[in-house]
């Protein structure tokens, strides 16, 4: 950074200022513009452990954190606490999240950078001795009582859950103990020898498995109150106080409603912190458990240097948060809903600004003004710094500059957002005769009159006139907008998305394949002979019972279908579940001969390839303001590889909004038209014609590509030109709806026509299509996600890209569950607008939308309001949404419909009236219109006042908790939005068929009729089963959660070779500690069985002293060799051929254990009778 700081650090208002900050005080800096603010920052505070800058909102706090992080990567925001909406019966845990790693850096005395929004510093918070003191430091050695380490994680605000998945969770189990601290990336696992940490070491969430050994393990606390029992009652006993003195004014003023909520009130938080040591809402409590609360400038030395960021706007900004606060504070006071002492949450400015006084603190301010009135006679320096022009793709007007900048000796760099456009820049200078140099760091230093041209992201450039620097960043020259970056995220979940037994609980419908469709109901150890094994329970119709073998998992599937719909239980025993698979597999067998036909049809045409990537392409890649994820990456590499190759492209791509699909449909759209070809982009609607169409000019602004959009908000003599163009070659890309699909319009050159949403088009619409795609390179979008079961089976036919990888959320969400309440629904409202922003209320009937819109209006008399919902005019219905879009009206009260597609960036609030009616996958996905741009976002899920739920409340909340959180639920969610891509991708006539057999089989029987057409010999199936007298379960003291034991038993049955047994045994200790006998002998015969089926064995049984195998029917046994296997056994073998083939081996003498080994060898030599021709 040498080239930039040496400049900065010989100029005389640098030094003029160094010195003021030598003594405590304010001094005032005017003149810096905000990238040349955040370059005298990082000179000035260069030597200092913490540099703390305060300014007026998140906003702004986030913007200055992307301006500073080209100077230093350990910046971070401090975010405020949400003190309005404390009374949520669940907070996502995202903020506070971010305020512990941050505390924890300033704890731990780790140097950083941290930007507060004023609001954080008003916040009364616990000093730095009370973080110190309850942190949980483990270490190899240690001795552990289990219990009192639970007692404290729960103290510690950690969930307790079966299996930990999310950071703020911990597991006991038996010796071992799980926990994933929140400040950590992945969690941790404490083992246990007796009572002494005999290993620590972090491992996957997905897998379960371990990741490497750790000598200690400190654990922050998930919360930033923990209480004491002896804080507790002290507490309580303030609060019971002030609550007599209240309770008496509301009784005595007649506030009969009041005085009973203030009574409810207070009778739940004294149950909830007695009874769970914990308490909704606790954060509004903060002043009853701590007298000596500060602010959290306290935490830091009194040497630290401090920035202010327009102290004006800073004021404003406080007062405006004291005010709102006092105001929504007052009445709910007046209305029962808080305690006096609920109101001493805030310290004001003047307290802040009394903190700040002994300190040394630099205030700035780009204008001269005059701060003496709230800050008191400061010294102003003068330092003059001017933002860099804006040259708007014109590059000679850059070398001008530049030129003029040379003849004053001044000291140039030029950023830009990559090494190989950064050369290519500078090999542009010289084709002006401009001397300038490509340099990889920015640390040497630069001599007076040169040009450095290197890699570095910087949002403006700047110019110091006296210190003669000047800094341009890529975005002054080509305008490319604010950048953002994306940061990397590991995948969420990776593999099989869901294993379908993870979730399965009893009462939930299952299918066995033979059986057909019947109801779980759980595990039953049952002893015969006094052998145990697990076995599975399944009811039938007529309460008949179904027994399976644990260790037989393989033959069953959660029953799964695409609105949850309650399917037709079977007989056990009769002929309508057989009649049923027939009647599917025929059907199955159809769509199966469709698609290959299809893929055949295809295959022989030859398209037009493409020529490999230019340097255009590069540089047009690397200009995407964010970091694509892994999932994209592979997904342009794949739509390019098709479209280099002479095949015709179908490649379909899937993906959530906002995980990127547009962007590798622009790569491919930039990459035919450099090719001579054009591209159409066809989408279901107008307003998603208008917001690709905005993206396409931004993205392609800086080349000679001409993008056109055909809708309705086209006028006839636009539609003409638009026509014209396509058909004489002036038009590259044109966006539209079906319009693109009409007779009149006809494409000089198409090479590439995109589908959004393929679903989404009529049947007829779909025809045309299908006429369009015969000969040029389709590339499919859609926001389903694709069930990874089926994409398997389709892969060799239809090519597809999974987009799974979540761009990390810019800003996290904070959600709420909440009981409904207009106040906090008007204070939600105003927050949101007050910031400039737009709000999304759903309500899910159209009925009476009209009249929760009015009452909507009476609440809210300034917002502009209005509603929206599928059974409109579709006319009328895309004028209310363009109005949206436009900034028109503040409030859409809309049903589901928003749903699937919109990407309004400016909508940062979602409230959900009646919550507790919508699925999970309905949640998840109305969740995510929200928070897609760098704000925070907002989402409230209300559920009625006092409404007597279907299910038990606290069932229906851990549901959304989870959500909350994206723990398990999400996974939910997830299967049931694939099981629609799977209608979807199929045809809606398909989805029948599908309910009939239940999703999986479906996917089953579909994967087996394209192998089967395709010419791939599919065998004939059977199953293997062992029955032998040995304890072989997984004993409850080993594995409690039947969720987890289902899991393993599925698990153990897949076992296929020696290597996967291993595997198995090295997770079980891994996870549980050492396997008893019991389930040794589980995998041993896991094992066995394995290699049974592939000797073709149906069955292996021990009656009396013989053991049987029953040969498969169907096997092919060389017979020739059946003597020579016999005589082995000097005539204790025999060969029973009544039924079906068995060899009798008499064991009579050979104890239990060595039986085992005398089944593995007959096995071995049956293995060898087979003709594998």
């Amino acid at each position: 950074m040498k080239a930039m700081t040496e400049p900065v650090r010989e100029s005389k208002s640098y030094q003029a200022i160094l010195q003021a900050m030598n003594r405590k005080g304010f001094t005032a800096v005017s003149g810096l513009t905000d990238t040349a603010f955040s370059c005298a920052i990082h000179c000035l505070g260069a030597d200092k452990k913490y540099r703390l800058i305060i300014t007026y909102g998140e906003q702004r706090a986030k913007q200055l954190e992307e301006n500073y992080r080209f100077f230093d990567r350990n910046v971070y925001v401090y975010p405020a606490k949400d003190v309005l909406f404390y009374s949520a019966d669940v907070h996502g845990n995202a903020i506070v999240r971010q305020r512990i790693e941050i505390l924890k850096r300033i704890v731990e005395e780790e140097a950083s950078t941290i930007i507060f929004p004023v609001e954080a510093l008003m916040e009364r918070v616990p000093g730095p001795e009370h973080l110190k003191k309850n942190r949980h430091l483990i270490r190899v050695g240690d001795t552990v009582d289990v219990q009192a380490f639970s007692q404290i994680m729960t103290a510690f605000g950690y969930e307790k859950r079966d299996a930990v998945e999310e950071p703020g969770q911990y597991a006991v189990r038996g010796g071992i103990l799980d926990v994933y601290p929140l400040t950590e990336d992945c969690p941790y696992r404490i083992e246990l020898w007796g009572d002494e940490v005999d290993s620590l070491r972090s491992f996957d969430v997905e897998s379960q498995r371990s990741i490497e050994e750790v000598k200690e393990l400190l654990i922050y606390p998930a919360t930033e109150i923990v209480l004491s029992d002896s804080r507790i009652a002290a507490g309580l006993k303030k609060i019971e106080t002030e609550h007599k003195k209240c309770a008496k004014a509301l009784k005595e003023a007649f506030q009969t409603e009041a005085y009973a909520r203030l009574n409810r009130t207070i009778a739940s938080l004294r149950e909830e912190l007695t009874e769970l040591h914990e308490a909704v809402g606790i954060d509004s409590y903060l002043p009853y458990f701590y007298s000596n609360l500060v602010s959290i400038l306290d935490y830091f030395p009194e040497d630290t240097c401090v920035f202010i960021d327009e102290p004006k706007r800073i004021e404003e900004s406080a007062d405006a948060y004291q005010l709102e606060f006092q105001e929504n504070m007052k009445t709910r006071l007046e209305g029962g809903y808080i305690l006096p002492g609920q109101m001493k949450l805030l310290l004001n400015m003047e307290d802040v600004r009394h903190r700040l006084e002994n300190r040394s603190a630099v205030l700035n301010t780009a204008l001269m003004q005059n701060l003496e009135e709230k800050w008191g006679k400061i010294p102003t320096i003068r330092w003059e710094s001017k933002q860099v022009q804006s040259y708007d793709n014109h590059f000679e007007l850059l070398v001008k500059n530049v030129q003029a900048w040379k003849k004053k000796k001044y000291r140039i760099i030029i950023l830009c957002s990559s090494g190989t456009r950064a050369q290519r820049i500078a090999a542009e200078f010289d084709d002006y005769e401009l001397s300038a140099f490509y340099s990889e760091t920015l640390d040497r230093e630069l001599q007076p009159g040169e040009v450095m041209v290197a890699a570095g992201r910087l949002n403006k450039g700047f110019e110091f006139p006296d210190e003669k620097l000047a800094v341009v960043s890529e975005g002054d020259i080509f305008q490319t907008g604010e950048r953002s970056r994306r940061k990397r995220m590991k995948p969420q979940y990776s593999g099989e998305k869901i294993n379908s037994f993870a979730d399965i609980s009893v009462g939930d419908y299952v299918v066995h394949e033979n059986h057909g469709i019947g109801i779980y109901r759980g595990i039953e150890k049952i002893e015969v002979d006094k052998v145990a094994k697990d076995y599975i329970t399944i009811e039938y119709k007529d309460n008949s019972k179904l027994y399976i073998l644990a260790s037989q998992l393989d033959l069953i599937q959660k029953y799964s279908s695409k609105d949850g719909a309650r399917p037709k239980i079977d007989k056990l025993g009769g002929t309508a579940w057989q009649a049923t698979k027939t009647r599917v597999k025929g059907h199955v067998a159809g769509i199966a001969k469709e698609l290959v036909n299809l893929y055949a049809v295809r295959q022989e045409k030859e398209g037009f390839a493409y020529s490999p990537d230019t340097v255009w392409q590069k540089e047009f890649e690397e200009a995407f303001p964010y970091e694509e994820t892994d999932d994209q990456l592979r997904a342009i590499a794949e739509t390019k590889e098709d479209m280099e190759s002479h095949r015709i492209m179908d490649r379909l791509i899937c993906g959530d909004v906002g995980y990127g699909k547009t962007e590798v449909a622009i790569r491919a759209a930039f990459k035919a038209v450099q090719d001579g070809k054009q591209v159409a982009y066809l989408v279901p609607t107008t307003i998603l014609a208008q917001q690709h169409f905005a993206t396409f000019l931004e993205r392609m602004r800086n080349y000679p590509v001409t993008v056109k959009m055909m809708s309705r908000f086209c006028t006839p003599t636009e539609q003409k030109k638009i026509i014209s163009g396509l058909k004489d070659g002036s038009v590259d890309i044109v966006i539209g709806t079906h319009r693109l699909l009409s007779k009149d319009l006809v494409y000089k050159n198409l090479g590439l026509l995109v589908i959004d949403e393929e679903q989404r088009f009529g049947v007829a619409h779909k025809e045309k299509i299908k006429q369009i795609k015969k000969d040029v390179d389709v590339l499919t979008l859609t926001a389903t996600p694709i069930p990874r079961t089926l994409h398997m089976s389709l892969i060799g036919i239809r090519s597809m890209s999974i987009l799974e990888e979540p761009p990390v959320d810019r800003q996290a969400i904070q959600t709420y569950v909440l009981e409904y309440n207009p106040e906090l629904v008007r204070e939600a409202i105003n927050r949101e607008l007050a910031r400039g922003g737009q709000v999304y209320y759903v309500y899910n009937r159209v009925n009476d939308i009209d009249l929760v819109t009015a009452k909507l209006q009476e609440l809210l008399p300034e917002a502009r309001i209005a509603y929206a919902h599928g059974q409109m005019k579709e006319r009328e219905l895309e004028t209310i949404m363009y109005r949206f879009i436009n900034g028109e009206i503040d409030v859409l009260v809309t049903t589901t419909i928003i749903e699937t597609g919109l990407d309004i960036s400016n909508v940062n609030t979602m409230i959900i009236q009646d919550a507790e009616n919508f699925g999970l996958s309905q949640l998840y996905q109305l969740r995510g219109r929200v928070g897609r741009s760098n704000r925070r976002a907002s989402a409230f899920l209300m559920y009625r006042k006092d409404k007597m739920l279907k299910e038990t409340a606290e069932k229906r909340l851990q549901a959304i908790r989870e959500f909350t959180d994206l723990g398990s639920g999400y996974r939910i969610a997830l299967r049931d939005l694939e099981i629609r891509g799977a209608g979807n991708l199929l045809g809606e006539d398909q989805s029948g068929h599908m309910e009939a057999v239940g999703y999986d089989l479906y996917c089953k029987m579909l994967n087996d009729a394209i192998r089967e057409q395709k010419g791939e010999v599919v065998e004939e199936t059977f199953e293997t089963t062992i029955d032998l007298p040995i304890d072989a379960y997984i004993p409850a003291t080993y594995v409690k959660n039947e969720f987890t034991k289902l899991e393993l038993y599925k698990r153990i049955a897949g076992i296929a070779g020696q290597e996967a047994l291993e595997d198995m045994q090295d997770e079980l200790t891994d996870r549980f500690g050492e396997p008893p006998v019991a389930v040794m002998n589980l995998l041993q015969i896991a094992l066995l069985k394995a290699k049974a089926h592939d000797a073709y064995i149906a069955e292996i049984s021990e009656k009396g002293d013989a053991l049987h195998f029953v040969m498969y029917p169907k096997a092919k046994v060389q017979t020739e060799r059946i003597d020579e296997f016999m005589k082995q056994y000097r005539g204790k073998m025999k060969m029973n051929v009544a039924k079906e083939p068995t060899f009798v081996l008499n064991v009579k003498g050979i104890n239990k254990k060595e039986r085992l080994n005398c089944v593995e060898s007959v096995i071995n030599e049956v293995h060898l009778l087979i003709d594998r021709q």
